[in-house]
Parts: C-alpha cells; structure tokens; sequence
C-alpha cells in the first residue's frame, strides 16, 4: 500500500488554455495536500514537459485552440510507449468522454467541475500511476538481480570445470539415455560411455561389466579402477569416479564423473635397496 504523502507528493501538471480553469483546479490540488503541481495554457509545450518531468497526473483539457487535447495524447503516447498514459481529461462534451478514453486517457472529469468528484479522480489515478510505478521499479530491480545471479552462476560453473580439468584428465556428463551431453577430454574412446559400438577394445570384461552395472542401477562410485590391453601388450589403467544427477522432483537425469589415467603410477615401482655386506 502507499504512504498518503506519497499520493500528495505526486507530480501533477494542469493543462488548460484558459486560465480561470487552471486557477480554480490548481488552488483545489493545494486546499487538499497536493504539493507538486505544474501548469500550462500552452499545450505545445506538454510532451517536452513530461518527457523531462515524467508526470505522475495530466489534467488535460481537451478544448484547446493551436493543438488539442486529441494531438496532446497522441504524442505522449510517443513517450509513454507500452507504458502507463496519465491522462484525466477535462471535457464538457459528453461525445468526447468515450473517444479520450479510446484514445488513451485513463479517466475523465466533466465541465462544470464538481470539486469533491475531481478529487477522488485524481487520488485513484495517482494511487494506480505510482503503484504502476512501483512495480516498474521491482521488476527492473528483480530483472537486474537476475541478470547478477545468472553471471554468478556461469562464473561458478566456470570455475568448477576448471577444477575438475585440473584434478582429473576427463569429465563428463551423460543424460538419462547413457549420450554424452558434456564431456572435455577422450571420454568417448577411453571410456567408452555413450560410444555406439561395444567393441572389446582390449578392455577387461569383468571391470565393464561392473562399471556398466553401476551406471546402470544409478549407484555412486569413487576411484573405480580398471583397465585394457594395449595392442603391444601393455596394460592400461583408468581410475573414475562418477555419480547420479536428479532434478528437483527426485527424477533422474543423468551421470556426471572424472577419470584419469593412472598407468604410470600403477607400473611405478620404488628402486631396490642392497645392504651393505
């Protein structure tokens, strides 16, 4: 809800060619709390005034010589494009009511002037004018904490791929179907995950098959080691390390792991030492 001050600080601007009129609804504004209050008898200058001043209320006559009300709202429509119109005209033709509010008035108040009517007009449009403001205002602010949140995201997702590419030679992701999604490195050769062909390769069954099994019963697991044969006879070791992804409503959605080649170091083997006779 608004503050009753904030509805008597809007910014208001009377535009009429005749001067008694603009008088009369100025000195009204002030006897009820209204202290921001602009006026004009020149209503070419309308749409330069409130693109500067943004307007929260327009009381705009519609009768007006040189240019009327009709061309006035025409041109702060240019201004206010998509956005709220805060237009209450002054009319005393009824034919001209409908078609105001036609072309874009929120609201209308008829010649001769009834105060207490013109007050309550002008109290409801400026309390919807500056609640539209308002929520404006939130969402720009709820779009920009997006737009923040959304950057933290990206940076936080970049620094964890370079951590995993760091710790481990592979990473990966898979979706619910076993395909690759993401992947840096050979994951597809080495480790055979999303390959089309289960091809030997020289890896050892009984380690694929185990491996294979934990994917797919959806278990987590941790340095899982095993290993193929090289066409010179040599053994290759991998080391991997995997576990499974479920969005927020518990559904599975996938694998996600790191691997790397651990040869070298299963083939290392500390020097012999003599003892001295």
């Amino acid at each position: 809800m608004l503050d009753p001050s904030e509805i008597l600080s809007g910014n208001i601007l009377i535009v009429d060619d005749q001067e008694a009129n603009v008088m009369l609804l100025e000195q009204m504004l002030r006897n009820a709390g209204y202290v921001n209050i602009s006026t004009t008898q020149d209503p070419r200058t309308v749409c330069a005034a409130h693109a500067e001043h943004a307007y929260d209320l327009i009381l705009l006559d519609l009768q007006m010589p040189e240019m009327d009300g009709f061309e006035v709202i025409e041109g702060l429509k240019l201004i206010e494009r998509g956005g709220y119109l805060p237009v209450l005209v002054i009319t005393a033709q009824p034919g001209h009511k409908l078609r105001a509010l036609k072309a874009g008035a929120k609201d209308f108040v008829s010649k001769p002037f009834d105060l207490i009517e013109v007050q309550t007009r002008i109290h409801n449009m400026l309390e919807v004018r500056l609640l539209y403001r308002r929520l404006a205002d939130y969402n720009r602010q709820l779009e920009q904490t997006v737009l923040e949140r959304t950057a933290e995201l990206r940076a936080s997702e970049a620094r964890f791929q370079r951590f995993t590419e760091l710790s481990s030679d592979w990473y990966w992701e898979q979706d619910a179907q076993g395909q690759l999604t993401r992947f840096s490195g050979p994951v597809s050769e080495m480790l055979g995950i999303g390959a089309d062909s289960d091809g030997d390769g020289g890896w050892n069954p009984d380690e694929r098959a185990q491996l294979k099994e934990n994917i797919a019963s959806r278990t987590p697991f941790l340095d899982f080691i095993f290993t193929r044969t090289r066409a010179d006879g040599t053994v290759q070791y991998l080391q991997v390390s995997g576990e499974p992804m479920f969005d927020s409503s518990s559904r599975f959605t996938g694998y996600r792991g790191i691997g790397m080649d651990i040869t070298e170091r299963m083939n290392w083997r500390p020097a012999a030492t003599t003892t001295p006779a």
